[in-house]
């Protein structure tokens, strides 16, 4: 009996034992599935957002073609802090491309820009401080009273600038913005929000112009005949081989934020980290997305190929030459080698044929993976062989025979 009622104990034990093991493999599957970054989701191909990233969302984009090849959360709706001035600044440049301002013009500084807080140059009232010396301040100190100084010299007042800057965001697309002011300070703002990928867009519109990115690759700077120094907000420009810029923020609604952006080997990437604990933390993860995308990805290039002496029926040339322009294409580096290009082109064209028409296009692919196409047009127009032409044609070679 004894020995009975302990073998019913040890298979109780061993049953036990296995429903505490069953229990603690699932708790840890559990903590393995939790401790994803929040809004982990794939990119575009397909690869996990699994870099741990400490934010509250993140982007990586190729800035030529706007390729995103890593997101986290990239459509949450935050409050951007500074990095707000890359809209800012984007119409600041546009206004000088459209010939409205100069880099030369003097701006004198109103009561409202001289009252901002935060990060400033400590502009007084009725200062005066040229277009150059401004941009140069927001863009490397991420001057707030800068910013509205501007802003008031483009538009009028800030609020109409503001109202410029949204309309500016959806006519590029960005879904999930709104600003109320031109600077990114939120102690009093309810309604100023970008998100990740927005900030993304509206960067790749402001690196456009080399001017901005001339000065936010900037370490240390002045203005006021070298009165008063600038020192750049954006530690990765010192740091990070490579970096460009572009805008950094933080306030304690916002956490650490930063639009970076880097170039090497002729690619050049734009990383947004938004909601970051502290601006260590905020530089690790922005350093950690322009690392994976250099390791990963690289730009496919070709030269604008020519197509000449394509045969035409019907027309009053026998012949007609295309061309089709460069192409270039964000690709895995692992594949890099293996680009397969496609000529889809008729052997014969019919006339007529104006010149800049699309006569074909040519296809780039890796694998089963297209990376994109460019059409083929040609150079030159060909009329058709109308009867005037073909009498013209025929008392020409009769001509020639005489």
């Amino acid at each position: 009996m004894k020995r009975e009622r302990g073998a019913k104990q040890t298979v109780l034990i061993k049953r036990i034992s296995k429903g505490i093991c069953g229990v603690c493999l699932i708790l840890a599957l559990a903590l393995a599935l939790t401790s994803l970054p929040v809004g982990a989701m794939p990119t575009e191909n397909g690869a996990e957002s699994d870099l741990g990233l400490d934010c509250k969302s993140a982007i990586l984009i190729e800035a030529s073609t706007g390729k995103v090849l890593y997101e986290q959360n990239t459509d949450e709706a935050l409050p951007p802090a500074s990095v707000t001035k890359v809209m800012t600044l984007l119409l600041v440049m546009e206004a000088i491309e459209a010939g409205k301002i100069k880099y030369s013009d003097t701006v004198r500084a109103s009561a409202n820009a001289c009252s901002m807080g935060g990060s400033q140059i400590f502009l007084e009232e009725n200062e005066e401080m040229s277009v150059e010396d401004l941009i140069k301040s927001v863009v490397i100190a991420s001057a707030n009273d800068a910013a509205v100084a501007l802003a008031e010299y483009v538009a009028g007042t800030e609020e109409a600038f503001v109202k410029q800057m949204n309309e500016k965001a959806r006519a590029l697309g960005m879904k999930n913005t709104n600003f109320e002011n031109t600077n990114g300070l939120d102690d009093t703002a309810k309604n100023h929000f970008t998100s990740a990928r927005d900030i993304a867009i509206m960067s790749r519109e402001l690196i456009k112009y080399p001017k901005i990115t001339e000065y936010s690759s900037i370490w240390m700077d002045s203005i006021r005949n070298g009165e008063f120094g600038l020192t750049n907000t954006n530690r990765l420009v010192r740091f990070y081989k490579g970096a460009t810029g572009l805008k950094t923020g933080s306030t304690s609604k916002a956490g650490f934020c930063i639009s970076a952006t880097a170039e090497r080997d002729g690619m050049s990437l734009i990383c947004v980290i938004m909601g970051a604990p502290s601006r260590d933390v905020r530089n690790a993860a922005a350093t950690s997305l322009l690392d994976y995308g250099f390791a990963n990805y690289c730009i496919y290039k070709t030269e604008k190929k020519d197509f000449a002496d394509i045969p035409v029926s019907k027309g009053c040339a026998p012949t007609v030459d295309a061309e089709c322009s460069e192409f270039s294409a964000v690709m895995k580096k692992s594949d890099s080698g293996e680009v397969k290009m496609t000529v889809d082109l008729p052997e014969r064209l019919t006339a007529p044929i104006e010149k800049g028409e699309v006569v074909g296009e040519v296809m780039f692919s890796t694998g089963e993976t297209e990376l994109g196409r460019v059409e083929i047009v040609a150079n030159e127009s060909v009329d058709g062989m109308s009867f005037g032409n073909m009498i013209l044609a025929i008392l020409g070679k009769c001509a020639l025979i005489m």
